[in-house]
């Protein structure tokens, strides 16, 4: 499939109702759905982070659900990989992740049926010093690898954790070819990552609107 470059499209703007100066900003990346939010740094005076963010804003991008549940992982060395993983209906997820401690590099994969960037992927650099969220809306697959030795990683949830609704791919599945920033033989990956299936698995896993 063809991939997309993993930078950011389009022109930022500002969260509406935030402080001048220290509005959160919105960024529309190249899959449609996805979004990365950045709080303001190195304001005079000191630095400065918001590390919410507001269902208002969520809404305001489609979101909708507030969050359900929270996720923190500790990743212990670099090039430890995640998944790549989905939630699908009837607890279909969406999941906005951030990196507390270290710095990760994170993807999500267009996998909506009838999608016209379906098999396409973004990638992203999260780290502590930006303080980037990156939202994943319902329809994309996600997955990160370290960069970092102990990371931290802290996700919210749209929906509880499922494993009935739980779904796998191979994280360097040829056909998607992502770029990640690790070699296979570098890698570090689950037992259960690692036998996830192949790409073609994928069918009717989600619907594109």
């Amino acid at each position: 499939m063809g991939t997309q470059s993993p930078t950011r499209a389009g022109p930022g703007f500002s969260a509406s109702g935030s402080t001048p100066g220290l509005a959160l900003q919105i960024e529309a990346l190249k899959l449609e759905g996805l979004f990365l939010f950045t709080p303001p740094h190195r304001q005079e005076g000191g630095d400065f982070s918001s590390a919410t963010c507001p269902a208002a804003l969520l809404a305001r991008i489609g979101g909708g659900s507030p969050f359900a549940q929270d996720h923190h992982s500790l990743l212990r060395h670099r090039f430890m990989v995640q998944g790549l993983h989905a939630q699908v209906a009837p607890q279909a997820q969406g999941r906005l992740v951030r990196c507390t401690r270290g710095a990760i590099w994170g993807v999500a994969v267009d996998v909506r049926t009838g999608s016209p960037t379906f098999g396409q992927w973004v990638g992203v650099t999260l780290n502590a010093e930006n303080g980037s969220q990156f939202w994943i809306p319902p329809g994309f697959l996600h997955g990160w690898c370290a960069l970092a030795d102990h990371t931290e990683v802290y996700c919210q949830c749209t929906t509880p954790s499922d494993p009935t609704c739980a779904r796998s791919l191979r994280w360097n599945d040829a056909t998607l070819g992502i770029e990640w920033p690790v070699a296979d033989g570098q890698a570090i990956v689950s037992a259960h990552d690692a036998a996830a299936p192949p790409f073609s698995a994928v069918i009717d896993w989600f619907h594109y609107a």
